[in-house]
């Protein structure tokens, strides 16, 4: 039995309340949820205490107990990406498989400072939306791609990385600048990639997720993410937690965290183009 730790701001969040059950299913009853941390207790919800005992899951009382416990390592916070630093510290350096949940880090320097934590550690670390593994989005792949038009729901505080993962996976990590071109009710942003490639980024309130894709051959192709996309991210969680092989290059991640910190700076300055770090 492969033993997890989870690692948290609180534990009595959404993500951590699904996952235990989607990776006993996904790995065939082979890997579980044992052991977990929360920094604080969640405001007006469960106690990390009461949460432990409803989900029958052992409650650490540090992050080194986690790690030292534990085979496989998920740090969440999936709203608090400001505490990923410091959550993922001690994982980073435990040469055991790590995945952070999105968003990976606030900023591109923290990012950086994650990644080479671990690579200095020999850990396996990686991080992903579970959009980037909806099925109908993998029907745009494998040709180049000239234009990119997606739209979700949401804020751009912590959505907007649901869409900019498709976009990165598509097109790939070289995007050289930004434009905010959206409202306050309505945020969008265009995506300036290398060779002259674009791609845009709308949150549109209630809308499902959803791209279109103009391929340089001159064909165009739109999906919408109607399938269990998360099914496909457990089971990517799953197999890398098996082989330790990262199914996501860091580049990529660093590249969609790059393109949120100069949105949010680019929003106080709507149709100015900010160019984003080499």
């Amino acid at each position: 039995m492969i033993k997890i730790g989870f690692i948290d701001y609180f534990l009595d969040e959404w993500h951590a309340n699904q996952y235990p059950t989607w990776i006993e299913q996904a790995s065939g009853g082979t890997m579980k949820v044992a052991y977990a941390y929360g920094l604080r207790d969640k405001d007006g919800g469960l106690t990390n205490d009461v949460w432990c005992e409803k989900m029958g899951i052992e409650r650490l009382v540090s992050i080194e107990a986690v790690v030292e416990r534990s085979d496989c390592l998920i740090v969440l916070s999936p709203d608090n990406p400001e505490f990923h630093e410091a959550l993922a510290e001690l994982p980073a350096m435990s040469g055991k498989p790590v995945y952070v949940d999105k968003t990976f880090a606030p900023d591109r320097a923290a990012a950086m400072r994650i990644f080479r934590k671990a690579e200095q550690h020999g850990t396996p670390l990686f991080s992903s939306s579970a959009l980037r593994f909806a099925p109908e989005y993998a029907e745009a792949a494998g040709r180049p791609i000239d234009a990119i038009c997606s739209v979700g729901p949401g804020r751009f505080s912590n959505y907007a990385v649901h869409q900019i993962e498709p976009v990165v996976a598509l097109m790939g990590p070289e995007a050289e600048r930004v434009m905010f071109i959206g409202t306050e009710a309505a945020p969008a942003l265009l995506i300036g990639f290398s060779g002259g490639r674009q791609a845009s980024i709308h949150l549109l309130q209630d809308s499902p997720f959803r791209l279109t894709v103009q391929h340089s051959a001159g064909s165009s192709v739109s999906a919408t993410a109607e399938a269990d996309f998360f099914a496909g991210f457990i089971a990517s969680l799953v197999q890398f937690f098996r082989t330790g092989e990262t199914p996501v290059n860091s580049a990529e991640t660093i590249a969609v965290v790059s393109i949120i910190e100069a949105g949010l700076l680019a929003a106080r300055e709507p149709y100015r183009w900010f160019d984003l770090p080499r």
